[in-house]
């Protein structure tokens, strides 16, 4: 009896070392991208991410790296935030979140330039640092709200292009690059980024599956459209856009205490227990359903909070598969482990990925054909 309570002891023990062993990452998919940078003290995560996605497909689509002005697009929808703002008397989200669809729409109306041409610095600045642009543009845009004058005037849209000018730089009609001149439309063309190309899809039960809704989340300020689709489907696309070449542009929530850019990992433990431990070592995860996914959002859990860029995956000692998940939040590493990556374990992406935007090749032809791309 002495001898079988021994051998439990020494299988509970082995079971236990073998739950908290450190991760050991093995690349499997590993597509090319820019380097990661930081999006400094702003709340533009979207257009980082959504132009280091841009920046991939430049890669995939011409062989060109090329660095892309995150700061012309924020530049540009700047305006569109604030008309929708001041048009709807205020009955609207301002502040500096938006989506990925966001930058498509500029980059529809006003093209891309490369970082060089517009960088939104001045000399001697080495980071962006939003926090008195955004306080003086939510001052102004608060203003015409109120109307002390009994009558709005025309001023408010030239006098908020000048806080623009000042604070990011004068706007772009024409800039050299490599040698050659282009407009931002012909920038755009060179590139082969063809904005109607790019399809939002989303997973989320109270919306008709392989149908078109707009998301209500406080970031969807422009009312974009999302295809729905089942869980499964969902991280199917995921993984099909990668396996053909495609990166994948991410909308997700990291305020979990199971994300961490400091340790590089994004999981979702079965026992809430092992929440903190599980950021340094393996351990059991969660099965996430439709339902679980759908209930963890409708009782806010679940919020859309930051972008990012999926540009491959992994898979840790045991074989469970991790997304390799581009940041923009630098690569110091006290802050940011793997180099400014953090790796996502597929219950963490099934459970808090909000939506991902791809190109319409990189969709199942099955998928596709439901959503009629």
């Amino acid at each position: 009896m002495r001898i079988l309570s021994v051998f439990i002891g020494i299988l509970f023990i082995s079971a236990t070392v073998s739950a908290q062993e450190a991760y050991k990452f093995t690349p499997q998919i590993d597509l090319e991208t820019t380097p990661v940078i930081s999006q400094g003290r702003t709340g533009t995560c979207w257009s980082f991410s959504s132009t280091s996605f841009l920046e991939s497909e430049i890669i995939r689509l011409t062989g060109k790296k090329v660095d892309l002005s995150e700061m012309y697009t924020v530049r540009n929808t700047y305006p569109k935030k604030l008309e929708n703002f001041v048009m709807r008397q205020g009955k609207a989200q301002f502040s500096e979140g938006g989506l990925a669809h966001d930058v498509m729409n500029s980059v529809a109306d006003y093209g891309i330039v490369p970082n060089e041409a517009y960088s939104g610095l001045f000399k001697n600045e080495t980071g962006h640092n939003h926090a008195e642009l955004v306080a003086v543009l939510k001052a102004m845009a608060e203003t015409y709200i109120d109307n002390p004058a009994r009558k709005l005037s025309k001023k408010w849209k030239p006098a908020t292009e000048a806080v623009l000018d000042t604070y990011l730089g004068e706007n772009l009609t024409q800039f050299t690059y490599e040698g050659k001149q282009y407009t931002p439309a012909s920038f755009r063309e060179a590139m082969k980024i063809v904005p109607q190309d790019y399809v939002t899809i989303t997973s989320f039960s109270h919306a008709p599956f392989y149908s078109e809704f707009i998301l209500n989340i406080p970031d969807n300020w422009s009312y974009g459209s999302f295809y729905n689709v089942p869980l499964d489907e969902f991280i199917t696309s995921i993984d099909h856009a990668l396996s053909k070449g495609f990166t994948v542009e991410l909308d997700c929530d990291v305020s979990e205490r199971t994300f961490s850019s400091k340790d590089g990992v994004a999981v979702i433990p079965k026992d809430e227990e092992n929440n903190i431990k599980a950021l340094q070592g393996v351990y059991p995860e969660m099965t996430i359903s439709q339902e679980y996914r759908q209930d963890e959002f409708e009782n806010f859990t679940t919020t859309d909070d930051h972008l990012m860029h999926i540009t491959g995956t992994l898979v840790d000692q045991n074989g469970t598969k991790y997304y390799k998940v581009k940041n923009s939040w630098g690569t110091d590493e006290a802050r940011n482990a793997n180099g400014g990556y953090v790796y996502f374990s597929e219950a963490y992406m099934r459970l808090k990925a909000i939506s991902i935007t791809v190109h319409k090749d990189a969709v199942p032809k099955n998928t596709a054909k439901k959503l009629n791309l």
